[in-house]
């Protein structure tokens, strides 16, 4: 088998807006280091994405040495210390679950409802009030952060491919927004890896990733595909018996450290 290697190292601060590539992260409890530690919510405290806005691709966030400083078009420079918040702590919803987050603060709400024309709020992670991981796939203690579920999402390079041989038209892999991408693989492979080490972290895979209308959205345009392209060839073979399009296989982590590009994958279990 060919060795298998890292060859992408990507989180996206903000959830929804455009990733932050790395040459090296720390793997913490609830994912990588910053990523996914920011949300955007209405006044009711339900999450805002780019599934509704998809505009919010085209944000992009970079690391300084005491702040995000987040950037698009049309609007000044935004920056978040990382650890700014008010103080006050206010419930928000993802996906019907309820976790507690705190609030960053009027100069970044007042940037996001401009942009997005619409009222929303900047909450960050609270560091006293971590989210679980679905029960059903997790032990206790396993966190995680804004992501959709689990800490990290691993896709291989060799399943895209595959992929673009069946699409209309090539895709990139931002559409898919992984942390991790390996290469070395056959297509699909990752979809049974159970136990892998990277470097020297450990991961459990724990659940094929469900996709949805958010891989139709355009990272260079921030417009949605009117043929729903890629999810409707993914669809065409990647569905599974009682729902779901399956791409890409999440992870959970067993260990600490830094896993970084070019780092050996090797499949445990």
């Amino acid at each position: 088998m060919a060795e298998l290697r890292i060859t992408q190292i990507n989180i996206y601060p903000i959830k929804s807006t455009a990733r932050i590539s790395l040459s090296a992260s720390r793997v913490l409890q609830a994912g990588l280091e910053l990523d996914r530690r920011w949300l955007l919510v209405r006044p009711d405290g339900e999450a805002i994405t780019a599934r509704e806005y998809p505009l919010l691709t085209l944000v992009r966030t970079k690391l300084d040495d005491d702040a995000l400083v987040v950037v698009a078009a049309g609007m000044p420079e935004l920056r978040i210390r990382y650890q700014q918040e008010t103080g006050a702590l206010r419930a928000v919803r993802i996906w019907g679950e309820e976790c507690t987050a705190g609030t960053v603060g009027a100069q970044a709400e007042r940037w996001f409802s401009d942009y997005l024309h619409e009222a929303c709020e900047l909450v960050r992670m609270s560091d006293t009030h971590p989210r679980p991981v679905d029960p059903d796939y997790a032990r206790p203690g396993d966190y995680v952060s804004f992501a959709d579920a689990f800490p990290l999402l691993l896709i291989s390079e060799a399943s895209l491919a595959d992929l673009n041989e069946r699409v209309p038209h090539r895709v990139s892999m931002r559409r898919f927004r992984p942390n991790l991408v390996v290469n070395g693989a056959q297509p699909y492979a990752e979809d049974h890896w159970k136990k892998i080490r990277i470097g020297t972290v450990v991961f459990d895979g724990v659940k094929n990733c469900s996709r949805c209308v958010f891989t139709t959205i355009d990272p260079e345009t921030g417009t949605k595909d009117s043929d729903l392209q890629p999810l409707r060839t993914l669809g065409s073979y990647r569905r599974r018996p009682g729902g779901g399009v399956f791409f890409g296989q999440n992870l959970i982590p067993r260990t600490g450290g830094t896993v970084q590009l070019n780092d050996t994958v090797e499949i445990l279990a």
